[in-house]
Parts: structure tokens; sequence; C-alpha cells
């Protein structure tokens, strides 16, 4: 069963560059680390300090799998400073649920 992380993020809206290259960082190190990344969504109209990152693992033993590898992943550490150095994220939270169980609308 797949399951996939919703990471909503309260940011600095005056640092959107820190925070795309934060996200675009991501893009490399997600996949070395296992998981499947659906996408990082930077405000584009209305809110404008609401980011959002999708990542998918295929089971949830791929996710506590993913979580060991990004522990020891020099990329990842490096990112989380890169975050704490610029403090451009105000907040965060995160969801998981398996993919059946969520509703998806376009």
């Amino acid at each position: 069963m797949t399951i996939t992380c919703f990471i909503e993020y309260r940011i600095n809206p005056h640092q959107l560059d820190e925070f795309r290259e934060y996200a675009v960082n991501w893009g490399k190190i997600i996949p070395e680390c296992g998981g499947e990344l659906l996408g990082y969504f930077l405000p584009h109209e209305g809110t404008n300090n609401r980011a959002v990152g999708l990542i998918s693992f295929d089971s949830l033993a791929s996710y506590e799998q993913y979580r060991a590898r990004l522990k020891s992943s020099e990329d990842g550490h490096n990112n989380f400073l890169f975050a704490q150095r610029h403090q451009f994220i105000l907040g965060k939270s995160a969801h998981s649920s398996p993919l059946s169980h969520l509703l998806i609308y376009t």
C-alpha cells in the first residue's frame, strides 16, 4: 500500500527564493534516500506564506528505511542547516496516509 506524506510549510513570503532552493535540493536528496518526490508546491495565487511538499513510499517499511537513510545523509543534513541558518520556514506540519484513503480533486 502506497504511503504519501503531505508536508505543509508556513514560510516567510519575503524569502521565497531561499525556500525554492531548499525545495530544489530535496529533489535530489529524497530519491537518493528512497522516497518518490511528487513535488513541492510554492505560493502562486492567494495565500503567500504556505508551501506544500508531497513524498510517496511503496510501503510503511519503505518510509522507515527512507527516514533512516535521511538521518545519515550529508546532503540532507546540509539542507536542514540551510533552512535553520536562513530561517525561511516559520512552521511545518506533516501528515501521512495510505494513498487509497486520500481524496484527490482536480
